[in-house]
């Protein structure tokens, strides 16, 4: 590929994102504090269309730096060799530039060597729709020297910033917006251009990562068994798997295969799983983990007969509060459940310390389910030495006591208006 084949790409990726700045209403996403001088090299991770590049052209905003986007056709096939040529139309084109952005480079084979010898004298940000962008080629060559930081879909406060819907708690007409606000997005998912197209969209993205971040990348031999897979886990969101019955279900023949695809699921950011907590490290890596989507609009996009509410609430707290794990590095997340099938939804562990533990009630004002979810948090209390107790509902409010342990309870569309990190 010659260099000024290049340049013509690049200018065309300039000019298509000049146009979406001007089109679209772009917002500020949360992200917490990020230290970009800290290091040379920020690499943004998270599920396709989740708003990566648009992310690191907003960190560059009023800074001069060139651009190029490695899911582009034209440069499908580029070798290694012929980075150096990309580094020499960026000269070309924008002279001296201190800031660069390589969106999905992945697509090249021994990209991370290219990005190890030009951060030396620049500053760089990285974008990749694929966990292994850091476990395996990014992380081997560039051990310590780059922040990473997961983006997911859009939060519930970020959705209701683009609607420009400011919401009041105190008033009456202002809580049945956010309800049907939340109900939305709930059903649509918090992918920023499914507020546009709607759920088409969002099955096409699926395919898509289905498709090329998984059969693809990874040459699956089995595509049937990697889709039946895929299907089945984000239809059932909020539920307890073994690779084992997973094996037996699929009918095939390796357990091996069904982690490799689970894996790769993962990597791809389109699920991910919580261990189930334990004081020994054994009884956690052997016991059944539970599933979730990355995005609630994935898990409506007709793969089931019916829909479970709450399963979609519990997912939607689910990716709430790994959004805070990917801010905060000392926080785990995970799920308990004793020998008598007691659960607690979620466990938030903070350094040594369990800081809070949480339940997801669609309706909690009936005796019987109230009951449970009370009787499981307070018993986990007693075994975790924790008192933070909390049951988000779909709109009961209130407190309650027992065993000297005081429970509150609170409304998804209330807890989510508040950053948890």
């Amino acid at each position: 590929m010659e260099v000024e084949q290049i340049k013509r790409i690049v200018k065309d990726q300039e000019e298509e994102i000049k146009d979406t700045f001007k089109k679209e209403r772009i917002i500020e996403r949360e992200i917490g504090k990020i230290n970009f001088l800290k290091s040379n090299i920020l690499v943004i991770i998270g599920v396709r269309r989740s708003g990566k590049s648009t992310l690191a052209h907003l960190l560059l905003k009023g800074k001069k730096y060139a651009y190029i986007n490695f899911d582009d056709e034209r440069l499908f096939g580029i070798k290694t060799d012929e980075l150096n040529k990309v580094l020499e139309a960026f000269y070309q084109l924008y002279g001296e530039t201190k800031y660069i952005i390589l969106d999905e480079p992945q697509n090249v084979e021994g990209w991370e060597l290219f990005v190890n010898r030009v951060q030396r004298r620049k500053r760089l940000i990285v974008t990749g729709s694929n966990a292994k962008l850091l476990s395996k080629e990014l992380a081997t060559h560039l051990t310590g020297r780059y922040i990473d930081l997961p983006l997911y879909p859009f939060s519930f406060r970020e959705f209701l910033n683009y609607k420009k819907f400011i919401p009041d708690i105190y008033l009456t007409e202002s809580i049945a917006k956010t309800r049907n606000y939340l109900k939305r997005y709930i059903d649509n998912g918090g992918l920023p251009e499914s507020f546009k197209i709607g759920k088409r969209y969002i099955l096409r993205l699926y395919e898509d990562i289905i498709s090329k971040d998984i059969i693809s990348r990874y040459k699956i031999k089995y595509i049937k068994d990697m889709k039946e897979l895929s299907k089945f886990l984000v239809s059932n969101i909020a539920s307890e798997m073994t690779y084992n019955k997973l094996k037996n279900m699929l009918n095939i023949k390796s357990v091996h295969t069904i982690k490799n695809y689970v894996d790769y699921l993962e990597a791809s950011y389109l699920i991910f799983k919580l261990e189930r907590f334990s004081f020994k490290l054994k009884k956690q890596i052997l016991a059944p983990k539970k599933v979730y989507t990355i995005d609630t609009g994935i898990a409506n996009i007709g793969f089931k007969f019916s829909k479970e509410y709450g399963k979609l609430m519990e997912n939607t707290v689910a990716i709430e509060l790994m959004r805070e794990k990917s801010l905060d590095p000392l926080i785990e997340i995970y799920y308990w459940k004793d020998h008598r099938q007691r659960e607690v939804d979620f466990i938030v562990k903070k350094g040594t310390r369990i800081k809070k533990l949480i339940q997801v009630c669609y309706d909690i004002q009936k005796y019987g389910t109230k009951k449970r979810e009370v009787d499981a948090l307070t018993i986990a209390s007693q075994e975790l030495r924790c008192n933070n107790l909390l049951v988000i509902t779909h709109e009961f409010e209130g407190e309650d006591t027992k065993n000297g342990k005081k429970i509150k309870f609170i409304p998804l569309w209330k807890w989510l208006l508040v950053p948890h990190y």
